[in-house]
């Protein structure tokens, strides 16, 4: 099938012309008669089969120019980054429309964003936290929204975004369609997806865990840090294809760790992106590995499924994840389109059983290579990999418990004393020797 084959207008087609596509993706060509029937759609599909323009494509059909200053469609994505990508795919796409595209999320002046919306817009892409604040703050209004877009709902469920997509319900229209795209289908993920509709079309085209067949697999045996970064230097010096690479590390202070590592090697080659890196940070970054001047970029899983870049030649697991599902996301990041890629992963002796549950996922076996030789393979460890113990938080101040014996004791001798009430007649004759008395009603008659 042809793009030109589907409902779309001549400003769509030129625009995808300009870009040099003519044929869409499995999950754009399932989900585009079903989308435009009006109809909530669920769509399940791995990262780099064109989910992006499976939702904007139909809804750009249905996008109808109006004076008014209310955003038609609503996107809500996972990260700052993969805003800021969706907001760039919808400017790729209407060149030769009057669309409006508007990107929000924290970590950032609100200011900015509230002006632009305030001018009018008719797509507001953002992250929920950011999303909630200018709903509440009443800058974004719903009365002309007719798509709610939720994408990449498993990645915001793990980044703990179920509150916020709940308490956007309640600012959205009654009236709506609901587009949920998701790369798996777990419980929380339906429980989430049935908050916003309960009758809707779920889209597969490619199921969770099906390796992409233009990604060559290989596993390399090694047993540490410095055995790891051993071999990632000695591929850097003598694989030229590897023009671009992004190495998945398991924890931000991984990352960190590794950067420190490699980039003296291959000076300013290497650049590394996590979230407590800054907003600025994290964008400059991204711009300079899809420029060329970063060859290598160190990430963690925000970046798995938060960006769109293409042209990635190689991804390297340096540490297998915990998540089988998470291993196929990142590979992703490779082999997009009709492209070829390569995926490497570096596996130590205890990550072995996660390796075999990536493999019982996938239904087949990742092919094993042999260290090279003159790779040095390292015994020390970093602190990172050597067990804390665990020592007792102020352990000089704790108090060491004494048993108190029975809960009744006897009171010491200073306190044990016995309260005598005196009325106020004694203390009287006390002071005076013999009882005060005012005069009674008796005396008072004898006066008289």
């Amino acid at each position: 099938m042809k793009f030109t084959d589907l409902n779309l207008n001549k400003q769509l087609l030129n625009a995808l012309d300009d870009l040099g596509l003519s044929e869409p993706t499995a999950i754009q060509e399932k989900s585009f008669s079903t989308i435009m029937s009006g109809k909530d759609v669920v769509g399940i599909a791995q990262t780099g089969t064109g989910k992006t323009f499976a939702f904007l494509l139909p809804t750009l059909r249905l996008w109808s120019f109006s004076k008014s200053p209310y955003p038609q469609t609503l996107i809500i994505v996972p990260t700052r980054e993969l805003v800021a990508q969706v907001v760039e795919e919808i400017e790729k796409l209407t060149p030769y429309m009057n669309v409006v595209a508007v990107g929000a999320y924290g970590g950032t002046n609100m200011i900015t964003q509230k002006d632009q919306i305030h001018k009018g817009v008719d797509y507001v892409v953002g992250t929920p936290g950011r999303l909630l604040d200018l709903f509440l703050d009443g800058v974004l209004k719903s009365k002309k929204m007719r798509h709610v877009i939720i994408d990449e709902v498993d990645e915001m469920l793990n980044l703990g975004f179920r509150t916020q997509l709940k308490n956007l319900l309640d600012f959205l229209p009654a009236k709506r369609q609901n587009l949920m795209f998701s790369a798996t289908m777990t419980q929380d993920v339906q429980d989430v997806i049935y908050t916003f509709s309960e009758f809707f079309e779920k889209i597969e085209a490619a199921p969770s865990g099906a390796p992409l067949e233009n990604i060559e697999q290989s596993v390399y045996e090694l047993p540490n840090f410095n055995s790891k970064a051993n071999m990632l230097e000695h591929m850097l010096r003598t694989d030229d294809s590897i023009t671009k690479m992004i190495v998945f590390a398991s924890s931000k202070k991984m990352a960190d760790v590794l950067f420190e590592h490699i980039s003296p090697m291959f000076e300013e080659h290497v650049g590394v992106i996590h979230s407590s890196k800054s907003q600025n940070n994290r964008f400059d970054t991204v711009a300079k590995f899809l420029d060329g001047t970063y060859r290598v970029l160190i990430a963690t899983d925000i970046i798995a499924r938060g960006l769109d870049i293409h042209g990635v030649s190689h991804v390297l697991n340096f540490g297998l994840t915990e998540e089988p599902e998470r291993y196929i996301h990142r590979i992703g990041r490779t082999g997009r389109a009709e492209e070829k890629g390569v995926a490497m992963s570096f596996v130590q002796e205890e990550e072995k059983h996660l390796l075999a549950q990536i493999e019982e996922l996938m239904g087949q076996k990742i092919t094993p290579v042999a260290v090279p030789e003159e790779v040095v393979i390292s015994e020390e460890l970093i602190p990172l990999e050597v067990p804390s113990e665990y020592v007792p938080f102020n352990n000089h101040k704790m108090r060491t418990h004494v048993p108190s014996g029975d809960a009744f004791h006897e009171k010491a001798l200073k306190n044990q004393k016995v309260n005598h009430k005196v009325r106020h007649v004694e203390l009287m004759k006390i002071k005076y020797g013999k009882p005060k008395t005012r005069p009674g009603k008796q005396n008072r008659k004898k006066k008289k």
